[in-house]
């Protein structure tokens, strides 16, 4: 029987040092995609596909997002006053319920494999979901919904991929596929950066994996590999040898807002598909560009 995954990690200790100055004193979490934080992408992603658990990873400097996802009385009383019903909605729509959020600290920079790690005694025994926050989606419903839809298949890891140029797989970690169909697929094997002429295909892993707990003895055990740290990868790979991993290959558009590129076009993609600001946005960028970008769709 599979076991059903109730609980989402998302780690948040890093220092964001693509975008100094302004994540000197605030968490790159917390940038904001029009005007939500990129962090709270991620969890509503989580909470639409079930989650129930949402267990953040952080480091120094980063209680601001433990305040995020907390009650602010004086600012629910201050919209209260002046009428400002809406907003005071969507701030306890976004909130989640007590009891429902955990933190822990990842106190070095050893990578992503140890933030993983950091996180095993709150999620026990139990497959959980990982979420890189910096990854947000375009996509209906939400990447990691129809994650948890094949999971119910296939039970197992589950890893969400897409395709990139050939010219491109150096820059991230890329699978090996085996039987299945375009869209869900064996994964029979990994490799991290890999040279485009040593890769084993052009799917790349996107920020989004369903993990079984045997993962965290995995971790205790991984030294140092690609860049000093601990790396997720390897030790997936180990677990490979003992469990079936599957590749997603999801519907929808991911944007990097690790990168200032991919941040700015989330912006830009999101905003129009606000039908509050999308006409007068599109307005501006007509006079920017002197042309027509893009249509928006009715």
């Amino acid at each position: 029987m599979t076991r059903r995954v109730r609980t989402a990690v998302f780690p948040v200790a890093g220092l964001g040092t693509r975008f100094l100055p302004a994540t000197k004193a605030m968490p790159k979490e917390m940038l904001t995609v029009v005007d939500r934080p990129v962090i709270q992408y991620a969890v509503d992603e989580a909470r639409e596909a079930g989650i129930e658990h949402f267990v953040f990873v952080t480091g120094r400097n980063k209680g601001v997002i433990e305040d995020h996802f907390d009650r602010q009385f004086e600012l629910e009383t201050t919209l209260e006053t002046r009428g400002k019903h809406e907003a005071l909605e969507q701030l306890r729509r976004d909130l989640p319920k007590a009891g429902q959020t955990s933190f822990t600290r990842q106190q070095e920079p050893l990578g992503l494999g140890h933030a993983v790690w950091c996180a095993r005694d709150i999620v026990g025994r139990e497959p959980f979901a990982l979420l890189l926050p910096d990854m947000i989606f375009k996509s209906e419903p939400g990447v990691l919904k129809q994650m948890m839809d094949a999971y119910e298949q296939t039970g197992g890891n589950v890893i969400a991929v897409e395709e990139v140029d050939p010219s491109e797989v150096s820059s991230y970690g890329v699978v090996a596929r085996g039987k299945g169909d375009d869209k869900s697929f064996e994964i029979t094997g990994m490799v991290e950066k890999p040279k485009p002429a040593d890769a084993p295909s052009n799917l790349i892993i996107s920020g989004r994996y369903i993990l079984q707990p045997e993962i965290f003895a995995l971790l205790s055990e991984q030294t140092a590999g690609a860049g000093g740290e601990i790396q997720i990868t390897d030790a997936m790979q180990q677990l490979m040898d003992m469990q079936s991993f599957t590749g997603v290959k999801y519907d929808g558009r991911s944007f990097d807002c690790g990168s200032k590129i991919g941040f700015l076009t989330a912006n830009v993609v999101f905003a129009l598909d606000r039908s509050d600001i999308a006409e007068a946005f599109m307005a501006e960028l007509r006079e920017l560009t002197g042309e027509i970008p893009i249509s928006i769709e009715e």
